[in-house]
């Protein structure tokens, strides 16, 4: 046990350099076992100011494009909910207005999945990368679209449906898209010199990047996807929809260094040198992070999930970024697997 110890805080060591490195002003590391909170760390203060509040358990961080796992479950539900008849339903038979030839044979599977080849230019105006299914590119076009189609189908936004349907039953307090400013709501940092930035939206319909989450209630979203829905002894949301979810959702590509994803979640196959997940984290695990730092990883074969936040955009820095993102989620995996064999 006291090996694990030390593997643990040389973990936390690991956070703390990339926070001091790349110009974080605060950071949490929130890891469950087996149900059970094995690691709880939280470091720094809500901006650089020097009275700036000291980051706690109910420090709320921007998750930025993290929040893409919600909008991916919310797309899962409609499957199951039967507003919409398979995943590979062409996006034009519930969004008729959208230009007919440029999404031409672009599918709910696609967007969901960053293999929708669309893309906008300089002017707002869309334009095709690749042909749908055929390659990958992280665009937030995708995620625009199925914002709005939640919105159609359900007549609301997919906060509100995760609310009703989640939040509430599980007692999330610490998460939703914020508009109003609050003592808990950790500064987003752009650059270290420069004034820090609220984050906050004007609404709080899910077309926006104002969702903050405390570490460890990110870290619940992810327990309730390892335990496939079940919380609290109750069948929050169904299995199936969690599956759909977390599982690889893209066709085969034949560039076999692009990412495997589910709704939006990375998800571990064969090891893959452009997924942010390392080489030795087990098969069928899954990762979501957002520009702003924060990652969650659940790794089922171990039975954890790893909150990891940060609040300064483009925390890895440039080309590096996947290095970093690899590195934690390899020394993740060996901690765990090492704890596994002891």
């Amino acid at each position: 046990m006291k090996e694990i110890e030390h593997r643990a805080e040389e973990l936390i060591s690991w956070v703390e350099e990339i926070k001091d490195k790349n110009g974080s002003s605060a950071g949490a590391l929130y890891i469950l076992k087996d149900n059970h909170v094995v690691v709880e760390h939280y470091s720094g203060r809500h901006s650089h100011e020097e009275d700036a509040r000291i980051v706690q358990a109910d420090s709320q961080f921007n998750v930025a494009s993290a929040r893409k796992s919600y909008l991916g479950l919310a797309v899962s539900f409609t499957l199951y909910d039967k507003y919409i008849e398979s995943l590979d339903d062409p996006i034009s038979v519930y969004m008729p207005e959208l230009d007919a030839e440029i999404v031409m044979d672009t599918t709910i599977r696609h967007l969901a999945t960053h293999s929708h080849g669309l893309h906008i230019d300089e002017k707002g105006q869309w334009y095709r990368e690749f042909k749908a299914g055929t390659g990958w590119a992280y665009r937030n076009i995708g995620v625009e679209i199925l914002t709005e189609l939640i919105q159609r189908l359900y007549g609301k936004g997919f906060p509100q449906l995760l609310e009703e349907r989640i939040f509430s039953r599980i007692g999330l307090k610490e998460t939703g898209w914020r508009t109003e400013p609050d003592a808990n709501l950790v500064n987003i940092i752009v650059e270290v010199t420069e004034p820090s930035l609220s984050g906050l939206g004007t609404t709080n319909d899910g077309t926006e990047k104002n969702l903050f989450v405390s570490a460890r209630e990110f870290a619940l979203w992810g327990q309730l996807h390892l335990q496939k829905g079940r919380m609290k002894g109750e069948q929050i949301v169904p299995s199936q929809v969690i599956e759909l979810s977390t599982s690889i959702q893209n066709v085969a590509y034949h560039d076999e260094s692009l990412p495997d994803n589910g709704l939006f979640w990375y998800v571990q196959g064969e090891a893959r040198p452009r997924s942010e997940m390392g080489e030795r984290v087990p098969r069928e695990s899954y990762q979501i992070l957002g520009v702003t730092g924060p990652t969650l990883l659940v790794i089922p074969s171990l039975n954890i999930v790893v909150a990891k936040m940060y609040n300064k955009r483009y925390n890895y820095g440039g080309e590096d970024y996947l290095h970093y993102l690899r590195e934690f989620s390899n020394k993740v995996a060996d901690l765990f697997t090492d704890s596994k064999q002891m």
